[in-house]
């Protein structure tokens, strides 16, 4: 069972005086609820080190991937994958962030990998931020958490920089239009970077111009010159790019290969995000006791639950009983693609009967733990909850 710890105070006061007014935009802070998980050191150490033993396995599974050619049973697109290859085997193409959902960790339970949000992340915010300001703000300690997720981005952004030395720390952001959450997350990474002594702009996706020849471009208003940079954070999945923007993914491939630009996240991320992922790592470490096993069909005599492979937020989930009956849906725009089929299992709940889903994000290790709340498929309607350490 979930403890809740009662947070009356909302957090705005304590991120205007921290001057982190961005954040405070209408998507970003009202799904923030007015309680706090209530975790003890064990539980906090037990979220970290299947963080860490799971990244550990997922780079082993990425390169089982890559010898055994899985590109097309990964869902791959057929023109990514030289630029996967080429960016998994140049150590200076860092994983800049990514984020672990995981079920269990609570009252001893173990914890169960679900996915790895290995490329376009989101929750940065919310975990980084508002929730270190809510206990702040309600006059409990605020290093009780276990969240150094900002500190530890500057530090990657830093090594970025080391590892790319031949370029210049130049940094376009970039987002899709009409997703006021995505801004506020590409945000925190500029505030990130700039600390980390990048130079940083950020314009919509529509407004990145990009030259195979010569690089990646913004058009500066004042005087509507182009200026190039030499690293590109996309907030845009890496799967849209192959299937929608081809000729995108063609140049794209050509600059990282001429070291022209660094892109964050690399395209081998596509290896991680892609929920086959899943069965690859129970076929490498079958009864692992963190994942959950998962294959290509609905699994005899046991509740599962049905992915595709790039589905996100939810969309196209479904719970299945032991005969393969439906017992819980959410529809999506990703019917077509392929599926895959994971054991089901229960996430802890609290009195009230909300479920709980640990993210913990991974920055070159993992840094931060945060929850999502919601019912028994967590969608874009769940809820984010902070969490204390006690004890």
């Amino acid at each position: 069972m979930i403890t809740l710890k009662s947070l009356p105070k909302h957090p705005e006061q304590a991120l205007r005086s921290l001057g982190w007014n961005w954040m405070l935009g209408e998507d970003t802070i009202p799904y923030l609820v007015q309680e706090a998980v209530v975790l003890d050191e064990t539980e906090a150490n037990a979220y970290y080190e299947a963080a860490g033993s799971l990244y550990d396995m997922l780079v082993e599974a990425g390169q089982h991937v890559i010898d055994n050619n899985l590109f097309r049973d990964m869902g791959i697109p057929d023109n990514l994958v030289e630029l996967v290859k080429t960016s998994w085997e140049d150590d200076r193409q860092v994983h800049l962030y990514g984020r672990f959902d995981l079920a269990g960790g609570i009252n001893g339970e173990p914890v169960k990998l679900i996915e790895f949000n290995a490329d376009t992340a989101t929750c940065l915010p919310e975990t980084a931020v508002v929730q270190w300001a809510h206990l702040r703000a309600n006059g409990m300690d605020d290093t009780r958490q276990f969240n150094n997720l900002y500190e530890t981005l500057v530090g990657q952004f830093r090594y970025i920089r080391e590892a790319n030395s031949d370029l210049t720390p130049s940094l376009l952001l970039s987002a899709m239009r009409d997703y006021p959450e995505d801004d506020a997350n590409v945000a925190l990474l500029g505030e990130a970077a700039r600390e980390a002594g990048f130079e940083v702009e950020f314009a919509f996706i529509d407004e990145v111009e990009f030259s195979a020849e010569e690089g990646i471009f913004m058009q500066e208003s004042q005087h509507g010159h182009f200026v190039r940079f030499d690293f590109w954070f996309k907030l845009v999945p890496w799967e849209y790019i192959g299937w929608d923007e081809p000729q995108l993914a063609d140049i794209l491939t050509t600059l990282v290969r001429n070291r022209k630009v660094v892109v964050l996240n690399p395209a081998y991320t596509l290896l991680f995000q892609s929920k086959y992922i899943l069965k690859v790592l129970w076929d490498l470490y079958p009864y692992h006791p963190h994942l959950l096993q998962t294959e290509r069909y609905a699994l005899p005599h046991k509740r599962s639950v049905s992915k595709v492979l790039f589905g996100r937020e939810g969309a196209n989930v479904t719970i299945l009983d032991k005969g393969g009956e439906a017992l819980e849906k959410v529809e999506g725009e990703y019917d077509n693609q392929p599926r895959i089929y994971q054991e089901y299992v229960e996430f802890p709940k609290d009195a009230q009967g909300h479920s709980y889903q640990a993210g913990v994000f991974y920055v070159g290790e993992p840094c931060a733990l945060g929850f999502r709340r919601g019912g028994r498929i967590l969608d874009n309607t769940a809820q984010f909850v902070g969490h204390i350490v006690e004890g």
